[in-house]
């Protein structure tokens, strides 16, 4: 039997081209389009760092007429949190059932529905907290689910740069935001002004019902083929008429496990337990920090304009920090080996704090302190997503951040709570210190993404796109 590109034999026809949706991504180029959607992903993290920054400026107004000691000023932060925990923890098993574009829709209205509330009804200590708190359901939907949608449609050698020139540019710039709104805009009307400005995010809303795509990969495990291709021609327009006439196979690989189970199965649980630990000691850093570095510069002696602006300089450079670790991982292809040297440098940067008390060193290990910490983590999210597979990725992405909430949750209370029992923040910047160093003690362990490469036999994912052109080109040299 001749083979002629069009059929194999009477019965089969082959003319249509099988594609396979992960290397299609990974190979792309970076278009307009990819821009368009991580300017989407920024839009929606700039309002879920705004919001999950925003009680730091309030304990400022709040703690001598709500008579509230230095620990239950941090649960102010704190409370927030877990409900991010819970949001964190349950989105990512939706969305790997029903899709991103939903979940993180939903996740919006939550947020911005909970932020209106928030000056409205939480008006004393009880009320402000179980407010931040169903917040926080909706703000741990926002960035995990983010990151997941964006690292699944991110060109492979971009795969560290772009998403956070997406997905962390939004999130370091909505917390700089909440910082500048301290500063500037609180003194004349008040805490309850930052959640008026946060009332805005109901203005993205329609924006995502209206453009939002589900993402590529979450369609090829349902088989939606024609979904696929309009996506796929729009993020590579060189290949349309390729696109056209083409196969898609299903991306669903057998299985009777569910997504947590997977995650602590033998194949993963090592890098898992280690990727918790990991986010649970820099989440404890970054928001055990960030909760209070304008109330300690105040008592350092800052100005309040100053002290308040501390809390954005972090974000900024928290922002450039990751966007220098990606830029390095890219080149070097060496992520986990470069997060550990961040955060290293971090817990040094927060250390020197101990040993110098004037604007210049506040202004510079400060600033360092975010670069080096708060640049590790966005990192560390791309790199829990590249480490798992498609059909869990978005649970695996949700349990990172979830369990790196706990730690959040713990960061502000505990130090506040160390302030509270030792007069000063010495023995907060040695808690933060220590958190940091374990971080990157626990990142030195994880195996990320070789593990799947591994598992899967070479590629970025095995696909049956690829079985399909193996068993093609097997039917070929038979003929």
């Amino acid at each position: 039997m001749q083979v002629t590109g069009e059929t194999v034999d009477n019965d089969h026809t082959v003319a249509d081209e099988l594609i396979d949706v992960h290397e299609e991504l990974a190979n792309a180029r970076i278009t307009r389009f990819h821009w368009g959607l991580a300017a989407t992903m920024g839009a929606l993290t700039l309002f879920d760092g705004y919001d999950t920054f925003s009680p730091a400026y309030v304990i400022h107004y709040v703690m001598q007429p709500w008579n509230l000691k230095a620990g239950q000023a941090g649960l102010l932060v704190s409370s927030g949190l877990v409900g991010f925990l819970i949001g964190a923890a349950v989105h990512g098993l939706i969305a790997d059932r029903v899709g991103r574009r939903v979940t993180l829709v939903g996740g919006l209205w939550i947020a911005s529905v909970f932020s209106l509330v928030t000056p409205i009804l939480g008006t004393s200590f009880w009320p402000f907290c179980t407010i931040r708190f169903l917040t926080g359901l909706g703000l741990g939907v926002l960035l995990p689910l983010a990151t997941t949608y964006i690292n699944e449609l991110t060109p492979r050698h971009a795969a560290n740069t772009y998403t956070i020139w997406g997905v962390g540019l939004g999130w370091a710039a909505g917390g700089s935001l909440a910082g500048v709104v301290g500063v500037l805009v609180t003194p004349h009307y008040g805490w309850k002004s930052l959640y008026w400005i946060g009332c805005f995010s109901f203005g993205l809303i329609p924006i995502l019902h209206l453009t939002l795509p589900e993402s590529v990969k979450f369609l090829a495990l349902g088989g939606r083929t024609e979904e696929i291709k309009a996506i796929l021609s729009r993020l590579r327009p060189e290949h349309a008429a390729r696109y056209r006439d083409a196969r898609i196979p299903m991306d669903c690989r057998a299985t009777t496990e569910g997504a947590i189970v997977t995650l602590l199965s033998e194949r993963y649980r090592g890098t898992t337990l280690f990727i918790w630990t990991s986010a649970f000691f820099c989440l404890f850093c970054i928001f055990g920090l960030s909760g209070w570095i304008p109330t300690v510069m105040l008592q350092r002696g800052e100005t309040f304009a100053a002290s308040f602006g501390f809390g954005a300089l972090m974000q900024i450079a928290g922002f450039l920090g990751g966007l220098a670790c990606g830029y390095i991982s890219d080149r070097h292809g060496s992520r986990r080996a470069i997060i550990v040297l961040w955060w290293v440098l971090g817990a040094g940067s927060v250390f020197a704090l101990l040993f110098s008390n004037n604007h210049l060193t506040n202004l510079s290990f400060v600033s360092a302190a975010g670069f080096f910490i708060i640049g590790g983590q966005f990192v560390l999210n791309n790199f829990t997503a590249s480490a798992y597979e498609t059909r869990v990725r978005a649970t695996a992405v949700g349990m990172e951040l979830s369990v790196g909430r706990i730690g959040a949750i713990l960061g502000p209370w505990l130090t506040g709570l160390l302030q509270e029992l030792y007069a000063g923040p010495t023995a907060m910047f040695l808690a933060i210190t220590v958190a940091a160093l374990i971080a990157a003690v626990a990142m030195a362990q994880a195996q990320g993404e070789s593990q799947l490469v591994r598992h899967e036999g070479g590629g970025r994912e095995a696909t049956p796109a690829t079985e399909g052109r193996r068993l093609m080109g097997t039917s070929k040299n038979r003929s």
